[in-house]
């Protein structure tokens, strides 16, 4: 008997019930296979049996097909993508799926393999912001040549992944105004004369790791678990409204136009677990059966975040009937889109599904949220740089697909694929195409991969792949553009690789350039110029070679013979801070300028890269000791100005040739 027999023969005569074949299904799924499921057949045969109950049709004898050529590396393999979700329909069926689940994955010394929630906001994080062509260039048949566009910061100043997308910082501008939070204090400067003047500051103590949205007359300060409006019409009068507290952490925040959203990550709860204790008796089967007890004891308001407005009592966030469960056997949490408008930040519309998928990527009217299957940290080897470490799960990505309506965010869409995406800089949207750069896991083979993925009905469906990238060797940074692809993959040298995406079914390699070091930040720089900064061999005293912080120009004039130009080495020893953070850095096209950070032991200064007939050269500007160089930024403003924003204060950064610096 088949597995889809076995569940059509459980199914009585009458009305269908949908929720408790697929909490069945979903058990027997994790009893062949821990902790993800890699099933094919029967997860489809379970998506197409609900979608069939619920919209009365008949159940059909596969997938749709996704129509084009596949591409390389066996791309359009549709049977190993579902897009089901299923509402949960009750807090009881909801409640059951967590339990169900969570037992699972519970052991003698409690929850095995979580995720810790610092993981989501790292990979929310991350320092290789995405840039793209002019949408109405040319494309040249050959695909040889590139023309690269000019990359700007937000309305607001701030350098984002995404085109019309701006995300919270430190800093925010107006064009007229600044506002500034810093220990617990919002500040607003003018920045219309010809110094930066203070205006007015307001307190806003309690909210930690706080930044800020601007939207019209609101403020928006992010904490990692509340949200505070700022009515900032006067900005010399600032005024606190509206505080929203939540029991669970904000990961990061979007905003589209005056439309923001925040993405709720809620983790396993923490519980009362026992542990193996000879002394006491209890060995570690008593411990592990103790634990699963525990886990089944638990109520809906341990899986499920809560809020409060203005102090008052705490509500659920979500409806449990309209959260959404996966088919296929998903990290578990609880992942929960908050969508309000600015100035009304305690009506919210709200959309949740019960997984851990807080790896966000947003294009201007959709939103991907994407389980992660590495852990992206520090190691050193003689150096320290960015590393991969896939996890032990079962090598594949699950990516839901959001709609955007205003404030609202509507399923539309999930899929799989082998392979891990690293970070939200791994993924990009361009024409309804999600394209995903991987990075290698058990279900891979050592290389790295560049995939895409097309919506087709519920289900987003491979339709092209190239694998076989840099095999042994890591993704350090990826720049996306309308029809090109730029990774840099790194173990011992850089390549640089070009990757043509001009047909989607088909990615295609275009050409590898080999250099020492590596970049972890890519910057288009006007046309057929980027920039990448990151590591790279330094000179030393002694006439010695050491590490450290490296900018690279390079000519992408030729896609399929990339050149490097020129670099500028720092000390031996320094760190780029657009590594980890892009909001370090500005690009000044009309001025053909780069300011970006640079930290060398305890202080922090603004390298000034003046760009000249291919060549690059630079000025160090102090801008601040200690342990606040992290929170340095650089907003550029009309006119080909740069306010320097430091922990302290504010100013004008010095920009003419020649100003006193600090050194070179």
């Amino acid at each position: 008997m088949t597995d889809l027999e076995r569940l059509w023969d459980d199914v009585p005569v009458g009305p269908a019930p949908t929720d408790r074949i697929l909490r069945a299904a979903r058990r027997e799924q994790r009893a062949w296979r821990r902790p993800l499921l890699r099933s094919t057949g029967t997860v489809l045969a379970l998506g197409a049996l609900a979608a069939a109950f619920v919209a009365g049709t008949s159940v059909t004898g596969g997938p749709r097909d996704p129509g084009g050529t596949p591409g390389a590396g066996g791309a359009g393999d549709v049977a190993e993508f579902s897009g089901a979700l299923v509402a949960a329909g009750s807090c009881e069926a909801l409640l059951e799926h967590y339990v169900d689940a969570g037992q699972e994955l519970v052991g003698p010394w409690g929850w095995e393999g979580a995720w810790p929630t610092e993981l989501a906001m790292e990979l929310n994080g991350g320092a290789i912001p995405r840039g793209g062509f002019d949408a109405g260039r040319t494309a040249l048949a050959d695909r040889t040549a590139a023309e690269v566009t000019r990359a700007t910061s937000s309305d607001t100043g701030t350098n984002v992944q995404e085109a019309g997308v701006d995300e919270p910082d430190l800093v925010k501008t107006d064009g007229e105004v600044l506002y500034r939070y810093a220990d617990g204090r919002l500040t607003s400067y003018d920045v219309t004369g010809p110094e930066v003047e203070r205006i007015g500051s307001v307190a806003l103590p309690g909210i930690s790791n706080a930044e800020i949205l601007l939207a019209g007359e609101t403020v928006a300060v992010v904490g990692d678990d509340r949200v505070q409006a700022v009515d900032v019409s006067d900005p010399a009068a600032m005024e606190p409204r509206t505080r929203v507290d939540l029991t669970s952490p904000v990961v990061t925040a979007r905003q589209h136009g005056d439309h923001l959203r925040l993405i709720v990550s809620t983790g396993l709860p923490e519980l009362d677990f026992v542990q193996p204790d000879r002394r006491r008796g209890v060995t570690t089967a008593e411990a592990q059966r103790r634990n699963r007890a525990v886990v089944a004891d638990t109520t809906i308001a341990d899986w499920l975040p809560r809020a409060s407005v203005d102090r008052g009592p705490e509500e659920q966030l979500s409806d449990c009937a309209d959260v959404a469960i996966p088919s296929t056997t998903a990290p578990l949490g609880t992942t929960t889109v908050l969508g309000f408008a600015a100035d009304d930040v305690a009506t919210w519309d709200v959309t949740a599904i019960a997984a851990d998928a807080a790896t966000t990527y947003s294009s201007t009217d959709h939103l991907y949220l994407a389980t992660s299957s590495v852990w992206s940290g520090w190691g050193c080897r003689g150096f320290c740089a960015s590393r991969v470490v896939p996890t032990a799960d079962d090598g594949a990505t699950q990516v839901f697909d959001l709609e955007l309506d205003g404030t609202g965010a509507t399923y539309v869409g999930a899929g799989r694929v082998d392979g891990a995406v690293r970070d939200r800089w791994a993924m990009d949207e361009v024409d309804g195409v999600l394209r995903l750069a991987l990075s290698p896991t058990s279900e891979t083979g050592r290389g790295n991969a560049v995939v895409t993925l097309r919506r087709e009905g519920d289900e987003l469906l491979e339709v092209g792949r190239l694998d076989d990238i840099a095999p042994g060797e890591d993704i350090t940074a990826v720049r996306w553009f309308d029809d090109l692809a730029v990774l840099v993959t790194f173990r011992q040298i850089d390549p640089l690789h070009t990757i043509d995406l001009s047909d989607p079914t088909t990615p295609t390699m275009l050409g590898e350039l080999k250099i020492p070091g590596f970049s972890s930040y890519l910057h288009p720089l006007g046309e057929r110029r980027l920039l990448g900064v990151g590591e790279g061999p330094v000179p030393a005293r002694g006439g010695r070679m050491s590490w450290g912080a490296q900018a690279g120009l390079f000519d992408v004039t030729d896609l399929t013979d990339v050149r490097r130009l020129d670099t500028v080495d720092y000390a031996p020893g320094s760190r780029a801070g657009v590594a980890t953070d892009p909001r370090q850095l500005a690009w000044l096209p009309a001025i053909r300028t780069v300011v970006t950070v640079v930290a060398h032991g305890r202080a922090g200064h603004v390298s000034v890269l003046r760009l000249a007939d291919g060549r690059m050269t630079n000025e160090l500007v102090l801008a601040e000791r200690g342990s606040d160089v992290d929170a340095v930024r650089v907003v550029p403003l009309a006119g080909d100005r740069v306010v320097l924003v430091t922990e302290d204060d504010a100013s004008y950064l010095p920009l003419e040739s020649g100003a006193p610096v600090a050194g070179r």
